[in-house]
């Protein structure tokens, strides 16, 4: 994935933001927490038809993401809870968007096309952490796929600004759940190594 391989070189930079935010005193889970309340702002400016601000703005809140680990990392207060808040309001974020996607297409022509695409994307975004998660779970390693969620984000507001939501949902539909079926092929793979390596 594309954004395992600038991620190191982008923590660099969120770093020193990371120490400025936790000097104001604001902690990681408040942090992650400002990241879905800007992601809930942005459904509501794509439910109202506000594409490309919406994309602007998705590609803000987005940031949030990587902002809550600057802090912990910045403040030493990295704890197994913030990850689990991060990961699970990350979900609620992403959901909440292709809700106001849903919204928005439900005044469109291209409605019933558009809702049975939000929901195999939604579906589809899902199912990529709860396979990374399950397979981290078993001992396996699964970051691998081509849509992990920076790419879903860029993506989506690539086409957000551009007016081309569905062809980009067509792309998140069909890509994310590739990077699932990507996610168990490779666990299988270790699944089947494991005992010869043993």
């Amino acid at each position: 994935m594309i954004s395992e391989m600038i991620g190191a070189r982008i923590r660099t930079y969120t770093l020193g933001l990371g120490e400025f935010l936790a000097r104001l005193g604001l902690t990681p889970n408040a942090v992650t927490t400002i990241g879905l309340l800007l992601n809930l702002l942005v459904a509501v400016v794509i439910a109202t038809g506000n594409l490309r601000a919406g994309g602007i703005l998705l590609l803000i809140a987005s940031g949030f993401d990587m902002l809550d680990g600057a802090v912990a990392r910045a403040s030493g207060s990295v704890t197994p809870y913030g990850g689990f808040l991060d990961s699970t309001l990350d979900r609620y974020s992403e959901a909440v968007v292709y809700g106001g996607l849903l919204v928005y297409l439900l005044g469109t022509d291209d409605f019933r096309a558009g809702a049975l695409l939000v929901f195999a994307a939604t579906a589809g975004s899902l199912l990529i952490s709860y396979a990374r998660a399950r397979a981290e779970a078993a001992g396996y390693r699964a970051s691998v796929g081509l849509l992990a969620r920076p790419e879903r984000v860029v993506v989506l507001a690539v086409g957000l600004l551009f007016g081309q939501v569905i062809p980009a949902l067509w792309i998140l539909a069909i890509g994310t759940h590739l990077t699932v079926l990507t996610r168990i092929l490779h666990v299988w793979r270790g699944a089947r190594a494991a005992p010869r390596a043993s």
